[in-house]
């Protein structure tokens, strides 16, 4: 089979827009039979991710470190199903993955929607960076675990949680994991455009097999991603007052914030597309020609080398590479 051609970045017209509803994008789009997995699909953008591909038909797993707060969170919404996992945790990695496998089915529709934002400095596993390593190598993990099942699925998308915090670094090849200087924003932004990355390089890994990767910016949203930042920071960076009223325009709801995410995992209009950024629920525009309130992908999330030089280093520290026999 012969690889594909690499996608443009550059919009495509979707018929869509900032203001886009998760509702809206999936209106007339039928995903019975298929099952999707949305990590972190319990809180803010993801949980309404959720409500709107059950809405559509799909059966939706949500894997959570906390399950039984998930399922608080997502009682009244039928066809989910809620099951463990810890991001940071390797081990728990495994083990989720296993059990999916076990029950022989296969996934139409991945979004790695989990994440954390302007942590502290925090250590997991064997050091690693907390924003890096949750962010980024436990859904390298995952997917790479899974990936038996992604084929099975046919026309299998998976689409990967980034953010307009990419601009803010790339990969710190001399210091990925911050063993010196930690910043909680450098950390963060390297966490995102690493993200991105995954999307270029699966994509170039998996389009062969059918299998396309998105990356997605959802746009400025307050959830609970939010959770690290006191309010005194947030009204220091201009967003809210004293009060935690908004006070710039282009923030978007939850159900818009989630819109980009199903776009991408759904749309026609992506069929045969892949290894993008996505904005808007269209495909984004380099940095240098965005308008506001567009923000662009910066040229070192969308860098096919250091994507695969990432997928390189993410496979040795976690020891998972779906695709080491092909190499």
């Amino acid at each position: 089979m012969t690889t594909p051609a690499r996608t443009p970045q550059r919009p495509i017209g979707s018929g869509f827009g900032h203001s886009s509803t998760a509702m809206e994008v999936l209106e007339g789009i039928d995903l019975a039979g298929k099952l999707a997995i949305v990590t972190g699909g319990y809180s803010g953008i993801g949980r309404e991710a959720v409500r709107a591909l059950t809405a559509a038909g799909a059966h939706v797993i949500v894997p959570a470190r906390r399950p039984e707060t998930a399922r608080e969170e997502l009682a009244g919404i039928d066809g989910v199903e809620v099951d463990e996992l810890d991001l940071a945790d390797l081990a728990s990695v495994e083990t989720f993955a296993d059990r999916f496998l076990a029950s022989g089915r296969g996934i139409d529709l991945i979004i790695t929607n989990a994440g954390v934002m302007a942590a502290p400095e925090t250590r997991v596993g064997p050091g690693w960076e907390l924003q890096f390593a949750t962010n980024h190598l436990g859904h390298f993990a995952l997917v790479n675990r899974l990936w038996p099942a992604i084929v099975k699925g046919g026309t299998s998308r998976v689409v990967a949680l980034s953010s307009s915090g990419h601009k803010r670094s790339g990969i710190r090849w001399d210091d990925v994991q911050f063993e010196h200087d930690y910043d909680k924003w450098t950390a963060y932004g390297q966490a995102k455009t690493a993200n991105a990355l995954f999307a270029v390089q699966l994509d170039a890994l998996g389009a062969e097999d059918g299998v396309r990767a998105f990356s997605v910016h959802p746009g400025g949203i307050l959830t609970p991603l939010q959770r690290h930042l006191p309010r005194e920071e947030m009204m220091a960076l201009g967003w809210v007052d004293a009060s935690g009223n908004l006070l710039v325009t282009g923030f978007k709801s939850t159900e818009q914030g989630a819109a980009t995410e199903v776009w991408a995992a759904t749309s026609p209009a992506l069929d045969g597309l892949g290894g993008v950024f996505c904005e808007d629920c269209d495909i984004a525009v380099p940095v240098e020609q965005a308008t506001p309130p567009a923000s662009g992908v910066a040229p070192h999330a969308t860098d096919p080398e250091e994507a695969a030089r990432l997928w390189t280093l993410s496979a040795e520290l976690t020891g998972v590479d779906a695709f080491a026999r092909q190499s």
